[in-house]
Parts: structure tokens; sequence; C-alpha cells
């Protein structure tokens, strides 16, 4: 599911308007925390994730972690920021940052 570089620069160019959905703190990958993260790559594809952790070693563990969980493939990520991203193979158009954004 590796993402090319084109679809990268598209998807950060998208995901530059976007408002965290999902803010990881200290407690980590949650059971809600994960729950979440499901529902939000169904219904938005790409989706910005907030991590209110101060060590960089941590958080970038936290955010391979995530990554490993959700299934899904990090596109950037810029201090305590993560851009995500899982293809749903029947996108809902009015929710999909991807459809909506890019016109797909």
């Amino acid at each position: 599911m590796a993402l090319s570089q084109e679809h990268k620069k598209q998807y950060k160019s998208i995901g530059h308007h976007l408002k965290p959905v999902l803010t990881v703190a200290e407690n980590g990958l949650t059971e809600g925390v994960l729950a979440e993260l499901e529902r939000a790559l169904n219904d938005h594809e790409l989706i910005k994730v907030q991590f209110r952790i101060m060590e960089r070693e941590d958080r970038r563990a936290l955010i391979d972690e995530l990554c490993t969980a959700g299934n899904c493939e990090l596109v950037q990520v810029i201090g305590k920021m993560a851009l995500v991203y899982r293809r749903n193979p029947k996108p809902n158009r009015n929710l999909s940052n991807i459809s909506r954004f890019s016109g797909l």
C-alpha cells in the first residue's frame, strides 16, 4: 500500500487545511483512541492526528504503532502532528477528504 511521491505531495497539500480529528495523549493508544481512529479513517481516509507527548522518540514510536494498529500509511509528520491515510474501497464522497478536496 506504499504511496507514491506524487500521491504524498497531493495528500500533504490537502492535509495542510485539515484540523486534527484525533488527539493521542500520555495514555497512548487506548481502546477508545483506536476505535476513533478506525471510524475517522473509514469516514475521511486522510486524517490529521495530534500527539500531546513531549519526547520526540516516544512520539515517533507511538506514530509507528498507530500506523500499524490502524493499518494506515504515514504521509507526513510535522512537530506533534501526523498525517495518515488509509484507502476506503467505498468512500462516502461527502465525508472523504480525498474526494472533497481533490475533486476525484
